[in-house]
């Protein structure tokens, strides 16, 4: 299948590891030239190594989402691109917090970060899609959306107000030929779902692969998911092929979510 991605242009954020790491490979693989944006250079640039040895392209451009000054220089740059078909907006997650007991300075950092540095960052895309009358808005959320996860309040929340946004966006830009997904990943075999379970097994004193194989327990799929498996459903939606598909929330869980209806 021709997913016609080849000669397109995507932004993806997060894109030093795990799960951006893994949709800026995939669609490098399909021929789009991929910007890779993260905080850290040195990680961009080990990835845009593994991109360009494949014989795929990428360049480099750094924003910490937390910084309002880094977050206006992004968004100037997509104003400069020649083109950018498709943005995959990625904060990747706030530290584990139970609720109660949240401060309200932890709700204000990660609400500016997580929720306005990306509708920053999505609306200067969009506005450049319009034009082109083309584009794919794809938001990595979580499944804590559908089935909040007890120890992750803050992401819980504020990844359920990106999704409320993302679903009203798709309304408006919808007949400009651009389409707004999410993608709720399960437990995915990344660094973040490594230093969970690390950290699980340390608070009850266990090794750490009982901690994972009592986390593949409940995933009917008896096992974490790969990061390439992400990415693919991420591609899939960044192509022509997905192009009647807008406002959705596609689970990329092994099953884990019980519920019918997202």
């Amino acid at each position: 299948m021709d997913l016609g991605l080849a000669g397109r242009t995507a932004l993806v954020m997060g894109a030093s590891q795990g799960l951006g790491e893994a949709s800026a490979i995939q669609l490098a693989a399909e021929g789009t030239h991929v910007i890779l944006v993260a905080r850290r250079e040195d990680a961009l640039n080990d990835v845009k190594k593994t991109i360009e040895t494949a014989g795929g392209t990428a360049s480099v451009v750094t924003c910490d989402l937390f910084d309002r000054a880094s977050r206006t220089q992004l968004c100037d740059a997509i104003r400069k691109l020649d083109r950018l078909d498709i943005l995959v907006a990625n904060s990747g997650g706030p530290a584990p917090g139970m609720a109660p007991g949240i401060g309200s300075d932890i709700w204000v950092r990660e609400f500016d970060a997580m929720v306005l540095g990306l509708i920053e960052v999505m609306d200067t895309a969009v506005e450049k899609m319009k034009h082109a009358e083309f584009g794919r808005i794809i938001v990595i959320g979580s499944s804590g959306m559908v089935v909040p996860i007890a120890k992750l309040a803050v992401s819980n929340t504020l990844r359920s107000a990106i999704g409320g946004y993302v679903k009203t966006l798709s309304e408006q830009v919808a007949r400009y030929g651009v389409t707004c997904n999410m993608v709720l990943p399960g437990r995915i075999d990344t660094p973040r779902t490594r230093s969970i379970d690390e950290g699980g097994a340390k608070n009850e004193s266990l090794d750490v692969e009982e901690i994972r194989r009592r986390s593949w327990s409940a995933i009917p799929a008896g096992r974490y998911g790969r990061p390439e498996e992400f990415g693919a459903v991420v591609t899939f939606l960044a192509s022509e092929c997905a192009s009647y598909v807008t406002g959705t929330q596609m689970r990329v869980d092994g099953g884990s979510i019980k519920s019918v209806n997202t």
